[in-house]
């Protein structure tokens, strides 16, 4: 091999080696937050918390996290990504230590507010806007979409591996441990495992160069980023009413699902949803990722609201099986599609322009949710869910089916 080869092998060989690191992150906080939106609110629910508690409680998670993720989208184009990660993998650290220490509702608000502790499966959090944006300066065109679609692949998997493990607390309980103990167990484990995280952010490489370049977090795209960020809102408003934590516990309270069955069903839900981004990926390559995210996003919502109407636990859960196949296919598309209509200095601040928004609508919905399961009806915040999302998925379709990413174009 000559040397001029060996030389332009090295920016791809550098590249694929930050990929790695990314997915490996991913994975790692992929399975803490598998066992925690499912210990979560089994560990609220047994120091005394009621459903509109535990309600309030992932609403001021929520909110917490949308305020985070709006700090880093406006410093992160003048700051060091690779900083900003180490940073909140220290959070999620401090989250794991402190959240068995506290009972009283007004503190367990507080460090669910600031912590990394979140009710709502898949890509939310402080850190996913920085490992998108690294994710963008390591891959582009058509191999950006594949990239999200293995980051995702990643997470999910990681998450349903981390479902199970939600199992964990039932088993140290039959060991002779008590049953909040064996529940604090778990969110030490969720410290450790942002030890691994942070071990790993140090292996990526410093990410200044180009975002100094950029006076404002946002330039040219700002308005296609309001808009998306204004429709993904509505997405998500939609979704906090059935946040995994909430769904966990509709499951628990209509059908009295044990712990450990619950940690069963949501490891297939995850795998499902897992192996769905490939196919998202594959999918888009043909039909757009626009039609991607609105053709897989309307049959999962209609399997959500028919969820909400059946009256057998085994029917029930085969709809949400078949809902979490269909629901997420939207995941890999939405950021590939954000990062290609944007510029590369707009990216980090695209990315959490576009989360923060989302977080913050979700935030609201929770505690409404926490209501409604105490009502006679208790699938409202399923049907409710449903609906909203079909209409976001209509106005994406009638706002972006002509604005193609530059592979489409």
């Amino acid at each position: 091999m000559t040397e001029r080869a060996i030389s332009d092998d090295r920016p791809l060989a550098a590249a694929a080696s930050r990929l790695l690191v990314l997915y490996a992150a991913r994975g790692v906080r992929g399975f803490g937050d598998g066992f925690a939106v499912i210990v979560l609110p089994a560990y609220l629910s047994a120091i005394g918390l009621r459903p509109v508690q535990i309600g309030v409680v992932a609403t001021a998670a929520l909110l917490g996290s949308s305020l985070l993720t709006l700090v880093i989208g406006l410093v992160a184009p003048r700051h060091d990504l690779r900083t900003m990660l180490l940073a909140g993998a220290v959070l999620m650290v401090a989250t794991g230590v402190v959240f068995p220490h506290v009972e009283h509702v007004s503190f367990i608000m507080l460090v669910a507010f600031i912590g990394t502790v979140n009710p709502q499966s898949g890509d939310h959090g402080v850190l996913v806007p920085l490992e998108h944006a690294m994710l963008a300066r390591a891959a582009a065109g058509p191999e950006r979409t594949n990239a999200f679609a293995r980051y995702s692949l990643t997470g999910a998997l990681a998450m349903a591996a981390g479902s199970l493990a939600a199992a964990t607390p039932d088993f140290l309980v039959a060991a002779g441990l008590g049953r909040l103990a064996a529940y604090q167990a778990m969110f030490y484990l969720y410290a450790a495992l942002g030890v691994v995280a942070a071990l790993l952010y140090r292996r990526l490489p410093h990410a200044l160069a180009e975002q100094k370049l950029a006076s404002t977090p946002l330039g040219p795209s700002r308005r296609t980023v309001f808009k998306l960020a204004a429709l993904f809102s509505l997405d998500s408003f939609a979704g906090g009413f059935v946040v995994q934590s909430l769904l966990a516990l509709w499951l628990f309270e209509r059908f009295d699902l044990s712990l450990s069955a619950a940690s069963l069903f949501f490891f297939w839900t995850s795998v499902l949803t897992a192996f769905s981004y490939p196919i998202a990926a594959r999918l888009s390559a043909r039909i757009g990722l626009i039609n991607t995210m609105v053709f897989t996003h309307i049959p999962s919502s209609v399997f959500l609201i028919l969820a909400a109407f059946s009256p057998d636990l085994i029917l029930t859960l085969a709809l949400l099986l078949i809902r979490s196949a269909l629901g997420q296919m939207d995941v890999p598309a939405r950021s590939s599609y954000v990062m290609a209509v944007v510029t590369e200095a707009e990216r980090p601040a695209a990315a959490s322009f576009t989360a923060v928004p989302r977080s913050l609508a979700s935030s609201l919905s929770p505690a409404l949710a926490g209501t409604l399961l105490a009502a006679s009806f208790q699938g409202w915040p399923l049907i409710i869910c449903g609906a909203l999302k079909i209409t976001y998925d209509l106005l994406l379709l009638a706002q972006f089916r002509h604005v193609k990413p530059p592979e489409e174009r």
